[in-house]
């Protein structure tokens, strides 16, 4: 039987937990949890070349793209560097997902009508805030997420014949 207090959603709502829920970081979400975050959710178009953010910038919302590429760069002695292209589905900016981070990449916008999803950090620590069960969810997927980027690198490293030294990123 259902219950006649519970929280319903709208067809635009249902599908917009859809395409979240398709994401890494919000996969493990129930609609009720994904809801928490509707308020504050909006959906921006951008330009090719725009620049989402850039690296160093503070870390202030996280993004989806609805439609579009998306290039990651990284500064390398007066070049950007792609590290990685983002598509529909994907998210980034994901370090919005902790208190006071900056960027660490460049986010740039490679092609035509590129809409994303948009959630502000500040929502985003709200929702942490009132409900350490989505807080423990969504950073068991960025733990995750960062944990397969780890991977990556290393077997890049290894591939590379130790192009750099390892030890640099700890000192």
């Amino acid at each position: 039987m259902n219950n006649p207090f519970s929280k319903t959603f709208s067809t635009s709502d249902l599908e917009t937990f859809k395409f979240l829920g398709s994401t890494k970081l919000f996969a493990r979400l129930k609609n009720k949890e994904m809801g928490r975050f509707l308020p504050a959710l909006h959906s921006r178009k951008y330009e090719v070349d725009e620049v989402v953010f850039f690296s160093k910038d503070p870390s202030q919302a996280l993004y989806i793209v609805k439609k579009g590429l998306i290039e990651l760069t990284i500064d390398v002695k007066d070049n950007f560097e792609t590290i990685l292209e983002v598509g529909p589905g994907e998210a980034f900016g994901e370090n919005s997902l902790l208190q006071n981070a900056k960027r660490t990449y460049t986010a740039l916008v490679k092609s035509e009508d590129t809409e994303l999803m948009v959630i502000p950090q500040y929502a985003l620590q709200e929702v942490f805030d009132s409900s350490p069960k989505i807080k423990a969810k969504m950073m068991t997927s960025l733990a995750e997420y960062y944990n397969e980027n780890n991977q990556r690198l290393f077997k890049s490293y290894r591939s590379s014949f130790g192009f750099f030294r390892l030890r640099e990123m700890f000192e």
